[in-house]
């Protein structure tokens, strides 16, 4: 997978520009709040998927500018793609000249694992952000799943306003039954994927935080399905919960409350991990799911890596350049000697949304 051109205008603060990427690593630098990580922001949306900031459509737009356009020139092992998307109230999408449903119908279409300092949030925060990250993930890999989510969701929402009104009217207990069926059906699935991602993603993750801890630490991976007994299927999960449901009206079982146990020498990462042991873990889970979108699809992703080099000692960052050198890869930082001296590669100089220049 390469990232051949990308062209902004009216995007974020970014002037109309032009990148011509080099194909291996390209090195973008500058100080900050200048524009090096709404480049990288601008080339992960090519992916399908939300701005990885947690930006809604419209705040990517710039001030006083109606919309925003970005067009992309891509090539996989089969062909060479030309993308574009158009952000207003929400953002719309085409590839190779024909218009998308949505800009979702780029997912799988250009693949991208993005690393950002906001990522720490995975390790550090609840369990909806480690959901977030494996069902992206999985999205990248399989399409369809992003509309079994989108299922599912919708579902939820359903169960929510019965359970709401179904004590009033009880009358809709039969319909309760009816959304629980589904809601089981397609819980299933998704819980049956992430597991099946998780058992990929972990040799990769371990060896990498391996090399990252020098051999001193290990990590592990344990999939929670909360609220369920043992063996307990969904169905009959949301079975023994309805009661406690309706008087709640909440839905307290199913895939939206699972979560992902990380554990340092068998410790918890997030309750125990110091930062450095955080950081890694994160870092290690990122550079794995390239891994794994390699090993499934047979394409490298694009790596984007936002701020990565900053609080890792020189050993850490030879290592991660070592796992990163079979493709083409964005790194963002203010100095750009500290990956010069390790690598080779293009670097483009940001100030106020413009390019300084390259070389």
């Amino acid at each position: 997978m390469k990232l051949n051109k990308i062209n902004f205008n009216g995007f974020r603060n970014l002037a109309a520009l032009e990148i011509e990427p080099h194909p291996e690593m390209n090195i973008i630098y500058g100080e900050n709040a200048q524009g090096k990580t709404n480049i990288l922001e601008g080339i992960w949306l090519f992916s399908g998927l939300k701005s990885f900031r947690g930006a809604k459509d419209r705040e990517l737009i710039a001030f006083s500018r109606d919309r925003a356009k970005l067009s992309a020139e891509f090539e996989t092992t089969q062909r060479t793609h030309k993308a574009e998307i158009i952000i207003e109230t929400r953002r719309s999408a085409s590839l190779n000249g024909i218009k998308l449903p949505g800009a979702a119908g780029l997912i799988g279409k250009f693949g991208a694992v993005v690393f950002s300092p906001s990522f720490m949030s995975v390790i550090k925060n609840g369990p909806d952000e480690r959901r977030k990250f494996i069902d992206s993930a999985i999205c990248q890999l399989r399409p369809s799943y992003a509309s079994m989510l989108a299922e599912y969701r919708k579902l939820l929402l359903q169960r929510g306003a019965v359970l709401e009104d179904i004590v009033k009217n009880p009358s809709l207990y039969e319909m309760l039954e009816i959304i629980d069926e589904k809601i089981a059906f397609r819980g299933e699935i998704i819980t049956g994927d992430r597991l099946q991602y998780i058992q990929s993603l972990e040799p990769f993750v371990t060896e990498i935080y391996s090399g990252l801890s020098g051999g001193r630490e290990s990590i592990s991976f344990e999939y929670e399905t909360k609220n369920r007994n043992g063996s307990e299927t969904l169905s009959e999960a949301l079975a023994r919960t309805r009661k406690n449901d309706i008087a709640r009206s909440v839905t307290s079982v199913g895939p939206h409350r699972d979560d992902i146990d990380i554990k340092i020498n068998g410790q918890s990462a997030r309750i125990f991990g110091s930062q450095g042991q955080q950081r890694s873990c994160a870092l290690a889970m990122k550079l794995s799911e390239a891994s794994v979108i390699k090993e499934v699809r047979g394409e490298q992703p694009v790596m984007l890596l936002d701020d990565v080099m900053s609080e890792l000692d020189e050993s850490r960052q030879d290592y991660i350049l070592n796992h990163i050198n079979n493709g083409q890869v964005f790194i963002t930082c203010c100095d750009p000697a500290s990956v010069l001296r390790l690598c080779e590669g293009r670097t483009i100089h940001i100030k106020n949304g413009s390019i300084e220049n390259v070389s």
